[in-house]
């Protein structure tokens, strides 16, 4: 993996970690506003997550890769 990649990787992470966010915040922020019932709350924090598990692989693949190239 060169280190192009790795950047964009890096980058796309840190994306899906703010869209996470934005998500939890917004979605609680609406389900209060709209007075949603629990349950969608749930799905918000779910998805949110999902964000925050799919940007913590990401990046300990890159760190991983980094340390097998010896960088």
């Amino acid at each position: 993996m060169n280190r192009e990649t790795q950047t964009r990787q890096t980058r796309l992470a840190s994306y899906v970690m703010l869209g996470a966010v934005v998500v939890f915040m917004g979605g609680a922020w609406l389900g209060e506003k709209l007075g949603l019932p629990v349950r969608y709350a749930f799905l918000f924090d779910l998805i949110a997550l999902a964000g925050f598990a799919f940007a913590m692989i990401v990046l300990f693949r890159v760190w991983r890769q980094r340390q097998n190239d010896g960088e």
